[in-house]
């Protein structure tokens, strides 16, 4: 009888098995935070250590020391075909998003512009939806528009772990191996397998990034924890929003949902 962990991993490596198996030109979006750690873990996991297509980090030059770090130094321990794509200037954006937002709108853009230049099929993607409410609405297999827009009003039932695979030609999907899983879940996991964390999330003089984004416009919050037992026993009994220290997430109502619209991660 597999346990709920062991549940878990087992559905997300056969959600990346059947992907591979069913699109062409695959990528691996790569953020560095801990969900998509998890992400590239499982599958290492699914092709016996090695991940079969490229890992794409679409960097908005403006990550954390620590992330960058990190991105070196286990891109080369994994083994991983890593691309990096970058992002326009902000005054490229669209001006009437809230000022985080807009920020968060140029890694949009780099994908947009990286999925152009190396034609993935489809791509990866670490989200969960017990993040943010928008991704509430996600498909594991999502399809996108030609510019990568989300149409979440027209996405494909899932029921009983039965996924639509078949699409017209030409069509982009998105691929979310871990909309099932909890932020706990995904610390249970970290702490079970030892996969390595960006040292951000762990306290600090009383403070930790609870979810990692560009240094600019992601803010810690108050805390002690620093392991992830003391994590793990933090979120069992915390009332705060994943994304707190996420600035775009405290402006206007409305602007995560345009930019997921608009093809954001």
């Amino acid at each position: 009888m597999l346990d709920h962990l062991e549940t878990l991993e087992s559905q997300s490596i056969y959600i990346i098995r059947e992907a591979y198996n069913r699109f062409e030109r695959l990528g691996m979006l790569w953020s560095l935070g801990k969900d998509s750690n998890v992400m590239v873990w499982l599958c290492r996991k699914a092709f016996l250590g090695h991940v079969p297509f490229p890992v794409v980090h679409v960097d908005t030059e403006k990550k954390f020391a620590e992330m960058y770090a990190f991105r070196e130094r286990y891109a080369k321990q994994w083994g991983l075909n890593l691309i990096v794509g970058k992002c326009p200037p902000i005054e490229e954006m669209d001006a009437t998003l809230p000022p985080a937002a807009r920020a968060a709108a140029r890694k949009t853009a780099g994908l947009k512009s990286l999925l152009a230049r190396e034609g993935f099929t489809g791509v990866f993607a670490g989200i969960r939806r017990d993040e943010e409410g928008t991704r509430a609405k996600e498909r594991v297999f999502s399809p996108r528009g030609e510019a990568g827009q989300w149409h979440f009003r027209d996405q494909p039932p899932e029921f009983w772990d039965q996924f639509k695979t078949d699409f017209p030609p030409h069509t982009h999907i998105r691929i979310h191996p871990l909309l099932h899983w909890s932020e706990i879940d995904v610390w249970l996991y970290t702490e079970r397998e030892n996969i390595p964390t960006v040292p951000l999330y762990f306290s600090r003089g009383g403070k930790r990034y609870r979810s990692l984004g560009d240094e600019d416009i992601t803010f810690p919050i108050d805390s002690e924890a620093a392991t992830i037992e003391e994590i793990i026993a933090e979120l069992k009994v915390t009332t705060a929003a994943e994304r707190a220290g996420r600035a775009m997430d405290h402006e206007a109502e409305d602007s995560f949902e345009r930019l997921r619209a608009d093809g954001y991660m």
